[in-house]
């Protein structure tokens, strides 16, 4: 047993170790979290020095408002159809190029790059390409074909916006899961082929459950991004067309900056964080049951 002495000069050095972290951590998150709470319960238009205390009619408001509730449905839609689509892609290529060879490294390069690319850029590229004067609708028209309305149709515009969040972030799950395939226990799957299961047995009762912690890592964090989307709306739809591709993010920039109304926008980004903080709770959760149901 340590003498009380140093277990005090132990203390005092866990203590000074783990400082830094812990102011970085108040003045990084604690600290604005706190400070939007607070604005979201004030009318605060960004100038005022002395905003006046409203209350909870900012929540009220937004609660209300059907601006707000079709961005909380396109953003809803997006975060479930783009965490689905990154998930089955990025196992699927994961799959294919997880193999420690030259050809799988290129693949795994090429497949990441659009997310080393900006999001206002991805935007900017496939608003180029989708646009009604862009390359797809040039090709057709050239060749007598209609006009597709990828970014002027608010159904189209929708699905475009979902299937290029998907292009540019699923390399960020193939590669993810590349790295939980590879620790898959090879006698485990020797065993397997030699009890002569098939690869899709192999596959469900084996490789998935391996990489069980791997698939939540990429659905949270899938989900979370997702959520959060807005330079790519700003470059590829700026929202519309009439405002129907709008994300929450989006919205609440928009109220905030364009509006002056930092209040209401605060209380915007409180809803948003109190859903994405739950959702991504509930997903980890949901998961973890189904790791322990999986290994029982």
């Amino acid at each position: 047993m340590r003498p009380p002495g140093r277990r005090r000069d132990g203390g005092v050095a866990t203590a000074v170790m783990v400082l830094p972290a812990t102011v970085l951590y108040t003045v990084m998150l604690i600290v604005p979290v706190g400070l939007a709470i607070y604005l979201s319960l004030t009318d605060w238009d960004g100038y005022s020095a002395a905003p006046a205390f409203v209350g909870g009619s900012n929540y009220g408001e937004v609660l209300s408002d059907p601006e707000f509730r079709r961005a909380a449905f396109v953003t809803l839609l997006a975060a479930v159809v783009g965490t689905v689509g990154m998930n089955v892609l990025g196992l699927g290529f994961g799959m294919l190029v997880s193999r420690t060879t030259r050809v799988s490294s290129i693949l795994r390069t090429i497949l990441f790059y659009p997310h080393v690319l900006s999001a206002l850029v991805v935007g900017f590229l496939w608003s180029a390409i989708l646009g009604t004067n862009g390359a797809v609708n040039s090709f057709l028209t050239s060749h007598g074909a209609k006009l597709l309305p990828f970014l002027s149709d608010p159904d189209w515009a929708t699905a475009t916006l979902i299937a290029v969040l998907v292009w540019a972030q699923f390399g960020v799950s193939t590669v993810l899961y590349v790295a939980g395939l590879q620790t898959v226990p090879q006698n485990l799957l020797e065993a397997a082929r030699i009890d002569g299961a098939t690869k899709w047995q192999t596959f469900r009762h084996v490789t998935l459950p391996a990489i069980a912690p791997v698939v939540t890592v990429n659905l949270v964090l899938s989900l979370i991004t997702l959520l959060k989307t807005y330079d790519l709306v700003v470059s590829l739809t700026s929202g519309g067309p009439a405002g129907q591709t709008q994300t929450l993010a989006y919205l609440i920039l928009w109220n905030s900056f364009h509006d002056g109304r930092l209040g209401f926008g605060s209380a915007q980004s409180v809803v948003l964080m109190i859903v994405t903080a739950g959702l991504a709770l509930a997903v980890t959760r949901l998961r973890r049951r189904a790791d322990q149901g999986a290994h029982a």
